[in-house]
């Protein structure tokens, strides 16, 4: 896969830490809004409405972002706006309409998945109790790189499989942790907060696997 393409010349590597070169994970929770007073106030109105018609108290709200180290390289996995970020070198490795499908066709209703190498988290120094360290194997970490490439395109905003949730960054950051083995019930958003969409990812991951287990063998020919 191109993420994975780009090697390092051994002067570079020589002064990487262990882990970095072994491979790890690190998850960080991101306040919605960190740094932006619009979609700050947008998402506390959102969460105020959902716990009352849900009949339960307000929590924070947390988008996830994900940093890789693999193979000498550190990756920032994370989904925005199609029309947030520019220059060809973020690491698109996927991209999706928001609302609605047809709305697609106008960049300013896309998202993209990024998996940039040496790219930036926004907003990191704003993380509520991250980075958190999922991983220390390298195997794990290059199977998370190589699966961006798979990531669903759904529609950002919609629940398109029944999950009882929208599909959003949180799905993509689930789908991809569930997707590589990790144990899902130890990954919890900060103490009073929530992460909406992340249990869209999970019903996707688990789709994913089911749709392996089923997939047909060879018939018997029977010639001996």
């Amino acid at each position: 896969m191109a993420l994975l393409e780009t090697r390092l010349a051994p002067d570079t590597l020589s002064g990487m830490d262990d882990t970095a070169m072994r491979g790890s994970i690190d998850l960080f929770w991101l306040p919605i809004g960190a740094g932006g007073y619009s979609v700050r106030w947008n998402g506390r109105i959102y969460e105020a409405l959902a716990a009352l018609h849900e009949g339960r108290p307000a929590c924070d709200i947390y988008h996830s972002a994900l940093e890789v180290r693999h193979g000498g390289g550190r990756y920032v996995i994370e989904m925005g706006p199609a029309w947030g970020a520019s220059g060809p070198n973020r690491g698109v490795v996927c991209g999706g309409p928001v609302g609605a499908k047809w709305l697609g066709r106008f960049r300013l209703f896309r998202y993209e998945v990024r998996g940039w190498r040496d790219g930036l988290i926004p907003d990191a120094a704003q993380a509520v109790q991250s980075p958190r360290r999922l991983s220390e194997e390298p195997q794990q970490a290059g199977e998370l790189l190589v699966l961006l490439h798979n990531i669903p395109s759904l529609t950002w905003g919609r629940d398109e499989i029944a999950s009882g949730e929208m599909w959003n960054s949180n799905s993509v950051v689930s789908w991809l942790l569930a997707s590589t083995g990790h144990d899902m019930n130890a990954i919890q958003p900060p103490i009073g907060g929530r992460a909406p969409g992340w249990q869209a990812g999970l019903v996707m991951a688990e789709k994913r696997r089911t749709s392996h287990r089923e997939v047909p063998q060879p018939a018997a020919t029977g010639v001996r």
